[in-house]
Formats: structure tokens, sequence, C-alpha cells
């Protein structure tokens, strides 16, 4: 995150390095959804298919994470929200409407859950974020050259293309081309660098946005203050979900730990791109409960290792 809040500014404020800025400007769009497919697709080729079965807690999660979003939207369109308002529910829909994080499979076993039924549920809730997002994201931010059934085909072949066919190609690959999946899946991390680096982009656009915004800098904290206790609810609401279901960690990482490189893409895509402050303090936000969520396994000798 520091990397990349540093190479913006320095691209920014050195005018030698503007040609450079120049000829990048054009691919950043592109850029971003290469790194999701490649992070889904790795993560994907390392998982057991067969173990992947859904269990109760995963609906009660996914429709918590749908009514959310459905309340937002009834909230821009029943009010009719424009101008800041409007910005700042964007920003809350993207935290909201993002995927459960790849990571969190990881991060969840750690704190001695279940891998498999976190996986499952990165499944699940990539699948349900593609369904979402073309039904939504048109109603609240209307292309003024499209209809709504052409702005939802193009989100839906946009988010689909990144979240549903690294799934497909991953299975493929594992049980067809076993040389190549060898390959894949020996290379140690290799879905960690790819997020670092994505995170790294994603952070400089963020920057970006935020320094090219004709917004007070008190308008921006108050979306960083609510991306807060965003994060915290959906934590807190998902491990008490959990908790009925003895998986009060799963149920908490799943709703809580979010897809935020994709959060941002998304949110730059389609909606205010100064809607993509919320998600990009979000990253900040999960990121220290689960540091604090690992320190207090250690501290009570109850870490796992994966």
């Amino acid at each position: 995150m520091l990397t990349g809040t540093v190479i913006y500014l320095i691209f920014a404020n050195v005018p030698a390095l503007a040609p450079i800025a120049d000829w990048y400007a054009p691919y950043n769009p592109t850029v971003m959804p290469v790194f999701m497919f490649g992070i889904l697709f790795v993560t994907f080729c390392k998982i057991d298919f067969h173990k992947l079965l859904p269990v109760r807690w995963h609906w009660w999660v996914l429709l918590q994470q749908a009514v959310c979003v459905f309340v937002i939207v009834g909230l821009v369109l029943f009010f009719h929200l424009s101008g800041k308002s409007l910005i700042i529910m964007e920003s809350i829909l993207a935290c909201i409407i993002g995927p459960c994080a790849a990571a969190a499979a990881v991060v969840t076993a750690k704190l001695g859950g279940s891998l498999e039924q976190m996986t499952t549920y990165t499944f699940l809730s990539n699948f349900l974020t593609a369904i979402l997002i073309p039904i939504c994201f048109p109603l609240i931010e209307p292309s003024g050259d499209r209809s709504f059934a052409e702005a939802l085909f193009k989100i839906l072949a946009d988010v689909g293309t990144v979240l549903l066919i690294p799934m497909a190609l991953a299975y493929i690959v594992k049980h067809f081309f076993h040389r190549l999946h060898r390959v894949i899946v020996g290379v140690k991390d290799l879905s960690y660098y790819l997020w670092g680096v994505s995170l790294t982009i994603v952070t400089g656009t963020t920057v970006m946005n935020i320094c090219h915004a004709a917004n007070s800098i008190g308008f921006i904290l108050i979306i960083a203050f609510l991306s807060l206790l965003l994060c915290f609810f959906q934590f807190g609401s998902g491990r008490f979900i959990g908790h009925y279901f003895k998986a009060t960690v799963e149920a908490g990482q799943a709703l809580g730990q979010k897809n935020t490189a994709f959060a941002i893409w998304i949110a730059a895509a389609y909606l205010n791109p100064l809607s993509t402050v919320g998600p990009g303090c979000y990253i900040v936000w999960q990121n220290f409960i689960n540091s604090l969520e690992i320190w207090s396994c250690r501290k009570k000798g109850e870490e796992h290792f994966v």
C-alpha cells in the first residue's frame, strides 16, 4: 500500500516521468481485471473441488450480504440521492457487494476455522457478486448512452470474466492438464505475490482519485470513518450468525474480509471514482482486525499453521 502511494506521488510530481505516465494511463483499467483473474485462477488451482460442499451458515451470510446491498440501492433510489450523499452510499455499497477475499480461507485456517468451508463460501460469494453487480450498478449509475439491459449485460460480461471463468479454467487445468497444474501450484506464494502487485496498483489508483477529487479532506475522512464502522459491523454480524452454527470464525471472516482490490476496481469502473476511497480504507481496517485476531490466537497458543 505504501509502495503504491509513493509510486503515484513520484509520477505525479516529477515532470520528466509524465510521458511514461501518459503511456500507461490507458492500460490501467485493464491491468486490474487481469490481476484479479490471475489471483483467483491460481487460488482455485490449489483447491480440492470434491470437498467443496455448502453448509447452512453459508446461506445466512449470503442472505445478509444480499439484503444489505438491496437496502443501500433502495435508499439511493427512494431518496433520489446525488452528489456527496450518493458518493458515500456508493462507497459503502462497494465494500458490501465485493466478494469474500481469497485470502480469507488462509486467515480462517490460522484461526482454527475450516479451510474447506471458507473456500466453498469464496465460490458462492463470487457467484453472488457476479449476479448483484450487473443488476444494481446500472440502477444507481445509469449510463447515458446505454439502456439498463445493455449496461446489465456489459457489466455481467466484465464481472463474469473476472470471477467465474477462473473457476472453470482452474477446474479444467486441475483435472485435464496435470503437468501445467503441477507447475502452477509448485510456485510458492504465487497468488500472494500477484495480490501484492494488485494491491500496489489499486492503492495508487485510490490515492490518485483522492488527489484529483474536488472535495474536502473532511468529506474523505467521513467516508473513511464510515468504512471503519462498516468493517466492524460486517465482522461482528458475521460472527453473530456463525455462533448459531458453531462457525463463529468462519462466518466472521466470510462476511468481513473482502476482496478489496476487486471492490476498488468495480467502484472505479462503474461508480463515481471517489467511491474507491471506501474500499481503499477498508483494506486498512480489515487487515487491522485480522492482525488483532491472529495476535490474540498466538497469545493464547491457539494459532494454527497453514
